[in-house]
């Protein structure tokens, strides 16, 4: 991550390891049963949208997962949660030592979603958008039966989802991270705009594009439901909270309790993470205990709206033992 010197604009950064993993022989990594490990971390947004991918398409038994722990330091995310410090399948510390077994010397940003290759210990990708596109394309044959279409217009998903990831998913970002009171206005007021022109389109509709779930949905969720937890006061895009938007919130709680979204979440990593790790948006490294999580297994009335969450599908089933996270409430 990086600030404009001039502008002080936030600046996301690219992406170090973009290669792809496909079926067709297109590239030199094949889809391949347990050869990787997709590497990610319960408190990222951005390694959420592939998690969440991964269990809907009922990938688990294909790709292992390994889970870094909401804190690190300038030395990368790190596997503070397991046992030792150390991933139990790639034997490593920190994840850049995965990324230096790929690039000797590497000094772009260590960032998940990573996809690993076990044997070697390689980085083999961290393109979290192409990736995600990839399990539901290229890993098709690994797909669990009744595995639902997440791509079901493609041109409509990205049209949107080009809104949702410049205005909200790194909007907020934006606004967390400018340096000048510039250029947060003006990533405050971009995120909102966004938000009242996705609350208006999703008052009468209950999923993005179509009558399903897709991964524009996904793209969206995942910051919607840090936001409370993070975003709002962390972050100053204090508007409104989620709760205090009724199309948003009841969207976002419709989703939270779909099979394969409100599994992957544990709100004290989101929160260990934003407010311990960013020590200059929060030098005092104090984590707030709120707020209350409760309300997001009550009712939202959205299957008024009509839709079929998994369209042809059917919903995935219960998360392995060794990824399962904390109960609400």
């Amino acid at each position: 991550m990086g600030t404009d010197q001039d502008s002080g604009e936030f600046v996301r950064e690219a992406l170090g390891v973009a290669e792809r993993i496909t079926a067709d022989g297109s590239s030199p990594w094949p889809v391949e049963a347990g050869r990787y490990r997709l590497v990610g971390a319960r408190a990222c947004p951005w390694a959420n949208r592939v998690i969440i991918t991964r269990r809907l398409l009922g990938l688990e038994d294909a790709i292992s997962m390994g889970i870094a722990g909401p804190l690190h330091d300038e030395r990368s995310w790190r596997f503070h949660l397991d046992p030792g410090n150390v991933d139990p399948v790639l034997g490593i510390e920190y994840l850049r030592e995965a990324y230096e077994k790929a690039v000797p010397g590497y000094d772009e940003g260590v960032t998940v979603p990573a996809m690993v290759e076990v044997a070697s210990g390689k980085v083999v990708t961290n393109e979290y958008a192409l990736l995600e596109r990839d399990l539901s394309t290229q890993w098709r044959g690994l797909h669990r039966d009744g595995a639902p279409d997440l791509w079901t217009d493609p041109e409509a998903i990205d049209e949107i989802g080009k809104g949702i990831f410049h205005d909200v998913n790194n909007g907020v970002y934006k606004c967390g991270f400018a340096s000048s009171q510039r250029a947060y206005d003006r990533a405050y007021d971009a995120l909102w705009s966004r938000m009242d022109e996705l609350s208006e389109h999703l008052s009468t509709r209950r999923y993005l594009v179509g009558d399903s779930i897709t991964q524009a949905d996904i793209r969206l969720w995942v910051t919607l439901v840090r936001f409370d937890a993070a975003y709002h006061g962390h972050f100053k895009a204090n508007r409104h909270k989620l709760t205090e938007l009724p199309v948003l919130w009841a969207y976002a709680r419709d989703l939270f309790q779909t099979p394969g979204f409100g599994d992957t979440i544990d709100f004290e990593q989101v929160k260990q993470h934003y407010y311990g790790v960013h020590a200059s948006v929060n030098p005092t490294g104090i984590v707030p205990k709120g707020p209350d999580t409760a309300g997001w297994t009550t009712a939202h009335g959205r299957e008024e709206l009509g839709g079929r969450p998994f369209g042809d599908g059917t919903p995935p089933g219960p998360p392995p033992e060794s990824e399962r996270v904390p109960a609400v409430g």
